[in-house]
């Protein structure tokens, strides 16, 4: 929950807006004193926007400051709005919340964490996102100021993880001169010889399998796990989940266990579980429940459920009503399908902006990777082609994505419109994750210069004929003349294919009228933007490119002061 405190009446007014703009997310803290409305906002709530001094506000909440990462994040907006200023928790929403508040009120956001400041990710919050947790806090200082000024920081990665990239003085744990290291491990800190100062981040690797008899009690499960964990050097911070047979699900012996220990307990039917190979299987088990393996089949199972693979680090323990094993996951890469838009910066969502900036390679057409260089943090891997090469690229990005790395494919307008999505997930098998990122098409951007061309039923259709035969692209062209939509044609001409887009627009006119309002649109949201609006009887395809948009009304659409509509139904002035 997000506490507003405002003592003005605009600071009120801007506190209603905000509860408007975010629903549900929004607390107002804006009667009695300002003061103690802020502290009953810090109290009460995960973060606080103060729409007072920064002095003031720092004067009223000092006393109560503890624990950065327990206390709420805190940003201040000035009375004009034309700052949102992260005064506490940057790392921990307030520099995210800054930006929100710039969406809403378009004030400028003002971030002086360092990390965010250079483009580098926080280590206190790294992998975040993956589950990671630091182990040891207090090197965060010593090695976060090594890799802001440069310094040689090994890096070692257990998985390898899909991590958000890092600047060139990160390099592999065999780095020269590094006297710094970033461990990224489940093992305990003992069994490593490593440089002066290491920040052992806690990867969630680990599923932990449990087999027990009815009526086990919680401290003999806790013993049994806590003990094999101990004896093989395995860190309870990067255990995943408890995984058990479904007959289990309500064992309160073993539930409690977990809860204790912070940890999500899954279930898997027994004929899951009874086909997975395990060394130390059992028939009095099979005969009991159904599987032969509770214990180190569940392990195994659920590390495949939550990574790639999964290998048995320790085998299958027992106490006189309980079983333990431990089984360690291959982590899954990521890949994230990015549109970019129809070319502006602007138009690109910021929904986008943050996948690029999670992204440690991106993959794309080497006119769009420079479209969005500078938004990219310091150690990304780009990977450019050139046109023609779409397959090319997304196997190169599915490829990417299966060695562990969290790759982002990045196209223009929307990736599953006419775009990378279909092809990279023609690749992508289960063992990476995948994500989709939508962004503003090409259609939609022309739509918005031209009027409301799309504001009902219609239809996209691309006259490129390379991939697909012209029967085919004709008899949809046909369909959608009788169906009477509104058809946007992408790829309606190029210089080797000059006769697609006259044919199609003389399909059109058979059933529609002659004034029928057809816009065309080239280099939408880009340098040399252009819009016409003409009608069916005089288009002129020769001004039309590969580089524009084609919109051709239905029956029902019209011209209203110099804009296309196409009406839905409403009642007309």
């Amino acid at each position: 929950m997000i506490g507003v405190v405002a003592a003005t009446a605009s600071g009120r007014t801007a506190a209603a807006a905000l509860a408007v703009a975010w629903p549900g997310e929004v607390r107002s803290f804006t009667e009695g004193k300002a003061g103690d409305a802020l502290r009953e906002a810090w109290r009460e709530c995960d973060s606080v926007v103060s729409f007072l001094a920064v002095g003031a506000t720092v004067r009223v909440l000092a006393p109560l400051i503890g624990n950065k990462t327990s206390d709420p994040a805190v940003v201040c907006v000035d009375e004009s709005m034309r700052f949102a200023v992260a005064v506490l928790g940057g790392h921990h929403g307030a520099n995210t919340l800054a930006n929100r508040l710039s969406g809403v009120f378009g004030c400028l956001p003002v971030v002086t964490t360092a990390t965010d400041a250079a483009g580098v990710p926080s280590l206190d919050t790294f992998g975040a996102d993956l589950g990671f947790t630091v182990e040891n806090p207090w090197m965060l200082a010593r090695v976060g100021a090594a890799v802001l000024s440069g310094e040689p920081v090994a890096l070692a990665d257990q998985g390898p993880w899909p991590v958000p990239p890092l600047p060139g003085n990160v390099a592999a744990a065999d780095g020269a001169g590094a006297r710094v290291l970033i461990r990224i491990d489940d093992l305990d800190v003992t069994w490593f010889s490593d440089p002066e100062a290491t920040l052992l981040v806690r990867p969630k690797s680990l599923v932990v399998g449990v087999g027990a008899a009815r009526g086990v009690p919680a401290e003999e499960v806790g013993r049994l796990i806590d003990t094999a964990l101990a004896d093989e050097g395995l860190a309870p911070a990067s255990v995943q989940c408890v995984a058990t047979v479904d007959l289990k699900a309500d064992e309160e012996g073993l539930l409690e266990a977990a809860r204790e220990r912070g940890w999500e307990v899954i279930t898997f039917p027994a004929d899951a579980l009874a086909v997975i190979e395990v060394p130390n299987p059992s028939e009095i088990v099979r005969a009991e429940v159904g599987t032969p393996s509770v214990a180190e089949a569940a392990a195994i199972l659920g590390a495949r459920t939550h990574g790639r693979a999964a290998e048995l680090v320790v085998g299958k323990r027992k106490s006189a009503a309980a079983t333990v094993a431990v089984a360690r996951l291959t982590p899954k890469g990521r890949l994230t399908l990015v549109g970019l838009g129809p070319g502006a910066l602007d138009l690109v969502t910021p929904r986008a902006e943050q996948a690029l900036r999670r992204a440690s390679v991106v993959v794309g057409l080497d006119q769009y990777v420079d479209q969005i260089r500078d938004l990219l943090r310091p150690g990304t891997r780009t990977i450019e082609s050139g046109l023609g090469q779409e397959e090319e690229r997304a196997r190169t990005a599915v490829e990417e994505a299966e060695r562990g790395h969290a790759v982002a494919l990045v196209g223009s307008g929307d990736a599953g419109v006419y775009a990378m999505a279909a092809p990279a997930l023609g690749f992508a098998s289960a063992d990476i994750v995948v994500e989709g990122v939508p962004g503003i098409t090409a259609a939609v951007a022309a739509s918005g210069l031209l009027g409301a061309p799309l504001g009902h039923d219609h239809a996209y259709i691309s006259l490129s004929d390379l991939h697909t035969p012209w029967e085919v692209i004709e008899r949809r062209v046909r369909a959608a003349a009788e169906g009477d939509f509104t058809v946007c044609f992408y790829n309606p001409r190029s210089r080797a294919r000059d006769w697609q887009l006259p044919k199609a627009l003389s399909i059109l006119a058979e059933h529609r009228p002659p004034g029928t309002p057809v816009g065309y649109v080239r280099n939408a949201a880009r340098p040399g933007q252009s819009v016409t609006l003409t009608t069916l009887e005089e288009v002129d395809p020769g001004r039309v490119d590969m580089f524009t948009v084609v919109i051709v009304g239905s029956s029902r659409s019209r011209t209203v002061a110099g804009r296309f509509v196409t009406p839905r139904g409403y009642t007309w002035a």
